[in-house]
């Protein structure tokens, strides 16, 4: 798998093998297609490795969660997170990823049922399949592996010439980026976006959602489930269920 660090709009796009396809499925993650919030996960499994008691992840989470409660944008959060890792080795934090995804997929309830089942039929149909996500490649590169996804969308991190993190990002793959990215991933694949899908669970995924011409609705979010019910949109159930197939990310390189 390739990571093109100069991905479009500042993203990273991490690109599986190719192949012609007619329209594309668009996958947020976080609560989407995972059960989890990815990133919380790792950052909890991160402090752990480096030999935190869980204080000092509780600190941090609670600041991100202040940041979230006070209805500053989610990029603030998004690129605040970022900065806990400054200093650190990016291939350090990378292989931690696959060792926090190893066993982040063995939990019983660690896929959105209903979300892992489209991405299965859109894979069988011979879809482009895409993660978006303002986590990051640490976490979802082991993902994307097991699912068969061809691109993914991500926030990027910045990486100093030493290959340490800076704490800072290119671009906070949220909200309106997300939008901007699935157009130039359609554009790019010479894709009609009126026959492409989207899959988000928060009302910051309703810009993508209205990028294609197949928005789907995943969960309960009030401000979402509005705009959903509105607009005609399907909702699909966020009841946890085990990973139904791919690879092992034990036995992954």
């Amino acid at each position: 798998m390739a990571v093109d660090s100069g991905g479009r709009h500042g993203g990273t796009v991490i690109e599986a093998e190719r192949r012609i396809s007619r329209r594309a499925a668009f996958f947020d993650v976080d609560e989407t297609l995972i059960s989890a919030k990815s990133m919380f996960a790792f950052l909890r499994y991160w402090c752990a490795r480096n030999g935190d008691d869980g204080s000092g992840y509780r600190k941090k989470a609670d600041e991100l969660r202040r940041i979230a409660a006070s209805g500053r944008p989610r990029a603030e959060g998004n690129r605040l997170y970022y900065r806990n890792f400054a200093g650190a080795r990016a291939g350090d934090v990378l292989a931690a990823g696959r060792e926090w995804y190893a066993a982040y997929r063995a939990r019983p309830d660690a896929f959105v049922d209903a979300a892992q089942a489209a991405l299965e039929r859109h894979r069988a149909a011979g879809d482009l399949i895409v993660l978006v996500s303002g986590s990051f490649a640490a976490c979802l590169s082991p993902l994307a592996e097991d699912v068969g996804a061809d691109t993914v969308l991500c926030t990027e991190p910045v990486v100093s010439e030493n290959g340490l993190y800076t704490g800072e990002v290119r671009v906070a793959m949220i909200g309106e980026a997300k939008k901007d990215a699935v157009l130039a991933t359609i554009d790019g694949a010479g894709l009609e976006g009126a026959s492409c899908f989207a899959y988000g669970d928060h009302v910051s995924d309703a810009d993508m959602l209205n990028a294609v011409g197949n928005p789907v609705v995943v969960g309960g979010d009030p401000a979402l489930g509005r705009i959903a019910a509105d607009r005609g949109w399907p909702v699909l159930p966020s009841a946890g269920a085990p990973r139904r197939t791919g690879r092992c990310a034990a036995g992954m390189r």
